[in-house]
């Protein structure tokens, strides 16, 4: 039986490798995304992301390597299945389409021995504090990436993009309590609640 952890890495070889050979456009996203720059290893899915318009040629890369694609009902990712373990292929981060300007953020680096593109760490983390609200806000999924990373991401650009989602700038600001998030007034302006 293979473990979780090494199926994942496993599927996340597999993927990259199979969107590499076929000239798709693609990134490292989330949790592996923040391992790859020195962050704490996730312990759910892998996450790529890849452009709309890419969206049918990555699945049939992805099936060519003898990999099983599913289509679930959201129409924002497809779900990418090897040996049990799953990746999931993103079109959209928080209802934002994949686009050319975030695939260009990304960098190479080598990852499990596989070099490959690795999205850009502000990016990560504006998504992760985007994905919080009411009903889901684990800031265990946040704060450990956010402290581990925090020198790789531009944290004006981050209070910018985040400033209509009320409980990620909660999180910022606790971020910029805990000083993970520096001084700036960039981030002050943003943090600052209306009539103060």
């Amino acid at each position: 039986m293979i473990d979780s952890r090494e199926g994942q890495r496993e599927a996340l070889k597999r993927v990259a490798g199979a969107l590499a050979r076929s000239g798709v456009r693609f990134a490292l996203a989330g949790g592996y995304a923040v391992w790859a720059h020195g962050g704490p290893e996730p312990e759910h899915d892998v996450d790529v992301v890849v452009r709309p318009d890419d969206a049918g040629a990555a699945a049939e890369a992805l099936r060519d390597a003898g990999l099983q694609v599913e289509q679930p009902p959201e129409d924002w990712l497809f779900k990418v299945y090897s040996d049990g373990a799953m990746v999931d292929v993103l079109l959209q981060i928080n209802g934002r389409d994949v686009d050319a300007a975030m695939l260009a953020r990304a960098r190479d680096i080598e990852v499990l021995s596989v070099v490959m593109p690795v999205s850009d760490m502000t990016d990560v983390l504006v998504g992760k504090l985007c994905a919080l609200n009411e009903q889901r806000c684990d800031l265990n999924k946040v704060l450990p990436a956010a402290r581990a990373v925090r020198e790789q991401v531009d944290w004006a650009r981050t209070a910018q993009e985040i400033a209509g989602y009320d409980v990620a700038l909660a999180c910022l600001f606790l971020l910029r309590r805990l000083g993970v998030a520096p001084a700036g007034d960039e981030i002050d302006e943003v943090l600052r609640l209306p009539g103060t």
